[in-house]
């Protein structure tokens, strides 16, 4: 495979999991099975922009808090909400009577109290943990180890999870089981710079992952596009937690 032709694949990547600019394509688009392996990569602009909120904030004198709520805020602009829907859906469909429901209640563009309480919890969570983080390199180290990790974990749960239905995210971007280590090689760099924090952190978002991606599997028959965008959330919260409680 070409550098060219891996460049292309990362702007795939890019353009599905945020709202950054990538350019227009001119011939062929590579498919997203392709480019899952950039995944990992595509938050690191995230985490960078999280970060600079944070550090801004804080520069400007605002409380903790304040800074965290307004970083969070921002990452959740940068990917446009994509992984906050599908968590939210994932929430919902916990109220349905079957398989069959709960897949309709995820089809379902509306948010209902479960998937709005999910996400009040979940943002304010993050929001906290992040305030409890250093405006500093280490600070921005271990965003960028959350953000990566748990866009690998949603590379892991379509390499080891069957999709619930035979369309969509979950379906489409299936491929084989290699595409997961460009990501981890720079996940483990920067546990490696963090310390026994980091490598608290990865434990943590990997057995967020592993419970959810099991709940999937039981209620909903495997994984959907939802259910990947809930992986991404919740690891990703549940790494800064472990961060915010151990640097």
């Amino acid at each position: 495979m070409t550098v060219p032709a891996r460049i292309r694949e990362a702007r795939v990547a890019l353009m599905l999991l945020t709202r950054l600019p990538a350019g227009r394509f001119d011939g062929d688009v590579p498919g997203l099975d392709a480019a899952r392996w950039a995944f990992a990569l595509a938050g690191v602009p995230v985490a960078v922009i999280g970060w600079a909120v944070l550090a801004g904030a804080q520069a400007l004198g605002l409380a903790p808090h304040v800074a965290g709520v307004a970083a969070v805020a921002m990452m959740a602009l940068t990917t446009g909400g994509l992984h906050h829907d599908g968590f939210a859906d994932m929430a919902d469909a916990a109220g349905g009577r079957d398989r069959a429901h709960r897949l309709d209640i995820m089809r379902d563009s509306r948010v209902g109290s479960f998937g709005v309480l999910a996400l009040v919890l979940a943002c304010g969570l993050g929001a906290a943990a992040l305030a409890a983080l250093p405006a500093d390199g280490y600070g921005l180290a271990a965003m960028a180890l959350a953000a990566m990790a748990s866009r690998l974990a949603m590379v892991l749960v379509l390499a080891l999870v069957p999709p619930a239905r035979s369309d969509g995210l979950g379906q489409a971007a299936r491929g084989n089981t290699t595409a997961w280590v460009p990501g981890a090689i720079p996940c483990a760099g920067l546990a490696l710079v963090l310390g026994p924090p980091g490598w608290v952190a990865l434990v943590v978002m990997a057995a967020t992952a592993t419970l959810l991606a099991r709940r999937a599997r039981t209620t909903l028959g495997g994984q959907t596009g939802d259910v990947l965008g809930a992986v991404q959330l919740c690891a990703e919260t549940a790494g800064w937690v472990a961060l915010s409680a151990t640097m």
